[in-house]
Formats: C-alpha cells, structure tokens, sequence
C-alpha cells in the first residue's frame, strides 16, 4: 500500500471514530439516494432468500440435502464430479408399491393395481425432476447471476461510495479545524466522493429498474409449475380410470369360503389321537359348517304345539310327526352317525355314571328353549330328542343343543333308537 493510500485509511479511520463517539457530523445523502438504498438491501436479501426457499421446495428433504451437500463438497475435495440426484418421495413410494404388489402374485386384485399405482408414481418422480431441471435453469441461475454480478456490483460501489465519504468529511473537518491541508487534496477528495456517489445512484437505478427481466424470471418459475401440475393431473385422471376398471373386476370375482380347520383331539393319558372319533375331519367340518349357516336343523320347540317341552301332552302328540320332518335329511344322518358314538376313553378315566358330554365350540342360543353354552363346558344329557338335538342341563339351566356341538361322554340310555 502507498503512503497516499495508507494516509486515506487513517484518515476514514478517523472519521468513522469521530462520528460514533465524538459526535462528529457527517455529510448527509438525499432522501432518493437512501430509499435506493433501502430498495437495494431488500432486493440483494430477497435473492438469497429466494433461492433457498425455491431449493427447499424442490428438495424439502433437509437430511438429505446435507446428504448432498457433503458428498459434493468431498468430490471436489478429490478432484471427481460425483452427482447424486435427490431421491423424489413419489418414486420411493412407487417403488414400495410395484414391490409388494408382484409380491402378491398375478391373481391379487390388489396387488395388480398397487403396481398401477407405483407406475404412475414412478411417473411423478419423473415429472418432478423435469420440473426442478426446468426451475434451476430458468429462474435459479438467472437469481443467482444478478446476485453475483449486478448486485455485487451495486454493493463495492456503495462499499467505495461510504469509504470516500468518511475521507472526504475527515478533510473537510481538518480544514475546518485549521490543519495546513492543500485545496488541492480538499478538491481531490470531493471529485471522488461525488463521482462515486453518482456510481453507486446509477448501478442501484438500473438494477430496481431491471423489472422485466426479473417478471420474466418469475413467469419462468411459475410455468415450470404449471406444465408439472397438468403431467401429474393427466397421470392421475388415467389412473383412477384404471382403478376404477379394477375395482369392478374385483366386485366380479367370485367369492371364496374360507375352510374351517378341525385340530385331532388328544387323550388325556395316553397323548395319542383319538382317532375313531376324529378320523373324519371332513365330515365334521361340513357339518360344523351346515350348522353355523342358516340352513341348520330347526329348534325341537318350534315343532312343538303352544311351546310344549319334552314330557308335556303336545309334545307326545307331535312326536311321530316332527321325527318324520326331521329324518328327511339323509346326508345329515349319514354324516351324524360318524360322529354321534361317544369317544373312545382311556381305561385309567373311569366313565362316569351320569349321561354327559363335552362341548366342542360355543353354541349360541338363537330361538326360545335351546341352551346356550361355550366350548369346554360339561352338559349332563336328558334324553336325546332326535338325531340332530340333545336335551340337557348345565348350570341349572335346561334347553336343547345341537349334537354336532358335542363330544358324548356317556350317552343315554336307548339314544341308539332315535337314529
């Protein structure tokens, strides 16, 4: 640095100090001058707010933008490019999708149309890179080239402009003072601060004054956005066509029963299967079935007469004729008799001497008169009405229970005629 230039320094120096703490008055800008002023600092603080917040809205993943960021700056470091492209929340999703839906096989319904979903979000991740290529290149670049250029520009002149100022107040105030300075350093001085204060006012003028250019740029942003929002509009009006297709396929498929499963008993002494009782799960599942559906035999007091109940006059009456109705299905007979004779019990488990049995499921009462009973539970037998229904006790109550719901201990006596 020269004399001359270090002598300036110490003289802003001085200035700068004299006005802060001793009070010292200091040439004053126009009004015009300080509302450019104030336009320039919003517009520079404007820029780079901008593009932040624009890189947010294309990137809004800030763990994976550090992620980005540190893998740049490291490529660098090592002198290789390495581009890492942000991964795109629609094309993670579309991939999880297209995943477990072949997963599901070809014959899921909803399996074929996860994967018609995850296409078309394959598709939107597609569409928003294009989108962010599009906003990098047509509004980004153009905000950080006038940040970088016209700004910085408008920023050393105003930065010179403060700089010639302190000098030329710090000269004037010698002048004044008395101080043997030259009128030729005092006209240098005021030269300077003049021209670049008319600098500074004309950088700031045609930058405020630029506004095409800078609406251009923001009509850029905004049909970036619009031409992504129309893809993604049309993407999304073809799939729910599709899935509409998809839904009425599968309202058509026909409906599978689902099979009730039937665990062979073991004894309690022997840990062996009790196998002539439970050798024909089949059967025992189809009947099990037959029960729980609507078509199940008819309660013995709706065939009664004025609700009567084994023992009374319309009960006796009506015998002859309620068996006959209820003989009728063969199946049910066949099927029953291989499940009717009691299990086989082990021979340290003495039977015991009252008719009993043992339930299998839960049987809930639906009609006035039968008993209602959960699985596990030891009804003692009455009489056996006919050969779908028991009567029996459990609890002090008594009511009638469909025999497919039972395992018969020990049965009662003559029950072998009824069938």
């Amino acid at each position: 640095m020269s004399l001359a230039g270090l002598k300036k320094q110490i003289n802003k120096a001085n200035q700068y100090v004299s006005e802060k703490i001793g009070g010292a008055e200091a040439t004053k800008l126009d009004e015009d001058f300080l509302e450019l002023e104030r336009k320039t600092d919003v517009t520079n603080e404007l820029m780079e707010e901008l593009q932040l917040k624009t890189r947010e809205y294309l990137q809004p993943n800030p763990a994976t933008r550090a992620k980005m960021s540190a893998i740049s700056s490291l490529s660098k470091m090592r002198g290789t490019s390495k581009y890492m492209p942000y991964p795109q929340p629609e094309g993670l999703l579309g991939d999880t999708m297209i995943k477990y839906g072949k997963d599901l096989t070809d014959e899921s319904y909803f399996g074929a149309a996860l994967c018609e979903v995850g296409e078309a979000m394959k598709q939107l991740a597609d569409i928003k890179y294009s989108l962010e290529d599009n906003v990098k290149q047509n509004f980004l670049e153009p905000l950080h080239h006038l940040q970088s250029k016209e700004l910085k520009e408008v920023m050393h002149h105003r930065k010179k402009l403060q700089g010639r100022r302190l000098d030329y107040d710090c000269k004037k105030r010698k002048k004044v003072g008395g101080s043997n300075l030259s009128d030729d350093e005092m006209k240098t001085a005021e030269e300077k601060f003049e021209e670049t204060w008319n600098l500074a006012e004309s950088a700031m003028v045609n930058l405020l004054d630029n506004e095409v250019e800078q609406i251009s740029q923001l009509a850029a942003l905004v049909q970036a956005q619009r031409e992504y929002f129309r893809q993604s509009a049309d993407i999304m009006d073809s799939l729910v066509g599709t899935l509409d297709a998809k839904i009425e396929e599968a309202a058509n498929k026909p409906r599978r029963e689902a099979t009730v499963r039937v665990v062979p008993k073991y004894t309690s002494s022997s840990n062996t299967i009790d196998s002539e009782s439970w050798k024909d799960s089949e059967i025992k599942t189809n009947l099990i079935n037959s029960t729980n559906q609507s078509n199940r035999s008819k309660s013995p007091h709706l065939l009664f007469n004025d609700n009567a109940w084994p023992g009374d006059d319309g009960f006796s009456s009506n015998t002859s004729n309620s068996q006959a109705g209820w003989a009728n299905d063969n199946t049910m007979n066949t099927q029953q008799s291989a499940l009717s004779a009691p299990a086989n019990l082990s021979a340290a488990a003495p039977k015991p001497a009252q008719p009993c049995c043992e339930a299998l499921y839960d049987f809930d009462a639906e009609n006035e008169g039968e008993l209602q009973f959960k699985e596990g539970d030891i009804i003692y037998l009455i009489e056996r009405i006919d050969e779908n229904w028991y009567e029996g006790t459990l609890c002090g109550r008594t009511g009638f229970f469909p025999v497919t719901y039972v395992r018969v201990i020990v049965d009662v006596p003559n029950s072998t005629s009824l069938l």
